[in-house]
């Protein structure tokens, strides 16, 4: 279906906007999807902080081309753009959407600070696992010396007594 010229003005309005305000995008492939799912998702991805646009290729070929270093992914199939400003919230939000509709939803791609990243290269991103996560492994990594040398008076405060 054609749209006007001024929708597509828009859309790339829309799009220059996203890249101008957005610390990491997604490309997401999601072909396939029901209704149901599409809007549960999104709802979802909206109070997550996540933004999800949909718009063609080629406006979005000709909104971030050029834009960010590298090259820009391949672009196939049904794409949409997940998009915030925390770095990692797009990717891990599609990587658990992705799980739960298999082969309808994947990430094709993304920017994340400024580069253009491959498949690969996102899904890893997905994979850090979110900050209070990583808080609480950094608070674990501070008290395990604390936590071994408090076990190791204890042990000898206990041979004291027993003798």
């Amino acid at each position: 279906m054609a749209i006007t010229k001024e929708k597509k003005q828009a859309i790339l309005e829309r799009l220059d906007d996203i890249k101008s305000t957005s610390d990491s995008i997604v490309f997401v492939s999601f072909n396939g999807l029901n209704v149901s799912d599409t809007t549960a998702m999104r709802r979802a991805m909206r109070e997550a902080g996540v933004g999800y646009f949909v718009a063609k290729k080629t406006l979005m070929r000709r909104a971030f081309d050029g834009a960010f270093e590298g090259d820009m992914p391949e672009l196939e199939g049904e794409i949409a753009v997940a998009y915030s400003t925390d770095a990692i919230a797009p990717a891990q939000n599609v990587k658990e959407f992705a799980g739960k509709f298999d082969e309808n939803i994947a990430i094709v791609g993304g920017v994340f600070q400024g580069v253009y990243k491959t498949k690969e290269e996102m899904t890893e991103i997905a994979s850090i696992p979110p900050l209070p996560v990583l808080r609480g492994m950094f608070v674990n990594v501070i008290n395990a010396p604390i936590q071994g040398l408090v076990l190791g008076l204890n042990a000898i405060a206990e041979a004291k007594t027993s003798n």
